[in-house]
């Protein structure tokens, strides 16, 4: 395996952020890993793994080994009566893993369309939209450990997926490299389209019936309308994650603020709409320099050109404040900060 020198990451990092890692490797097999793990370098300990690098925020140069995640196929595992297990490799790009999902009517992942990033990402992320997240269509994934350069495989209890969350980004963080994920999908589809606009959008449509390829095609028609094409405008998605707040709390904002989205979570709990926030705090469609906040979602932060990680950093931490001081709420980063 070849490890370059001074690489621009400006080609691995959808906030199109130009910074430099020291020293940068990819790797498209678990072999080629492992060749690389168990090279006594010093220099190779505490790697950067970069998948697609949709949730990352490049703040300077790596002053470390950076790792491109290139391992690639998807493959069916096993099958019962009712679903089929598909595994995939942590390198594929997850709305291509979507769409072979659509092409063989595997369904599950349909909400899940036109998300930014790998496959590897999406249980580290517990990645969701419209009502489906990882976990409803996890089975298992395999690493390689860092430290150690041997494998081991997570389960869907071991991977204690939140919000979010998983235990990859907070007791094992950068101790482990996601080499595949197994999904376990329906042979027999069931349906959801109760969240946020889908069923408006499958109207829209014309939809007479329903299947999983309409609902695919409605989620990225929706996401496509407000969500801005990282290829053509430097971002991570949703920057901020929605709060969850007590429902005391939200029925208090909501005496104040009458016009407030809550959406009901367990145990007397209620999502916000961090966006909603944000735009209420006047922040939807500014821009300082090329460092901006999106003009048709303000959960979306944005590089308009060449801005650097440390402003769109600023910029959010701006944001957090305001929101901050005008309701109460503190919101948490969901993009990883580098």
């Amino acid at each position: 395996m070849t490890i370059q020198q001074n690489v621009s990451l400006f080609p691995y990092n959808t906030f199109q952020i130009d910074v430099k890692a020291r020293l940068f490797a990819q790797f498209d097999s678990v072999d080629g890993l492992l060749q690389l793990l168990e090279e006594d370098n010093p220099a190779f300990k505490g790697p950067l793994v970069l998948g697609g690098g949709s949730n990352v925020l490049l703040t300077g140069n790596v002053n470390r080994l950076v790792l491109k995640n290139s391992i690639r196929g998807i493959e069916v595992v096993d099958e019962d009566e009712h679903h089929v297990f598909v595994r995939a490799g942590a390198g594929e790009n997850w709305h291509q893993f979507v769409l072979y999902c659509l092409s063989h009517n595997y369904a599950g992942v349909e909400n899940l369309s036109l998300i930014p990033g790998n496959v590897g990402a999406s249980p580290m992320q517990n990645i969701g939209a419209y009502g489906v997240e990882i976990k409803d269509v996890f089975h298992e994934l395999e690493v390689i450990s860092i430290t150690e350069a041997s494998r081991r495989k997570f389960s869907l209890a071991d991977c204690r997926f939140g919000y979010r969350e998983s235990v990859f980004k907070k007791e094992f963080k950068d101790q482990f490299i996601i080499t595949s994920v197994t999904y376990r999908l329906n042979k027999h589809p069931i349906y959801n389209t109760s969240y946020g606009a889908i069923q408006q959008e499958l109207e829209k449509m014309g939809v007479q019936d329903l299947s999983i390829h309409a609902i695919s095609q409605a989620v990225i028609n929706i996401r496509s309308s407000k969500l801005p094409d990282p290829a053509v405008l430097g971002n991570a998605g949703s920057f901020f994650k929605n709060p969850e707040v007590p429902l005391e709390t939200f029925e208090s904002l909501k005496d104040k603020y009458p016009a407030i989205a809550g959406f009901p979570l367990p145990e007397e709990k209620v999502k916000l709409a961090a966006g909603w926030l944000i735009e209420q705090c006047g922040w939807k469609g500014y821009r300082k320099g090329d460092a901006g906040c999106y003009s048709k979602q303000a959960l979306v932060l944005v590089n308009y050109g060449k801005a650097k990680g440390e402003e769109i950093l600023q910029l959010s931490e701006e944001i957090i404040r305001s929101v901050q001081e005008k309701f109460g709420i503190t919101l948490e980063r969901e993009v990883n900060i580098i």
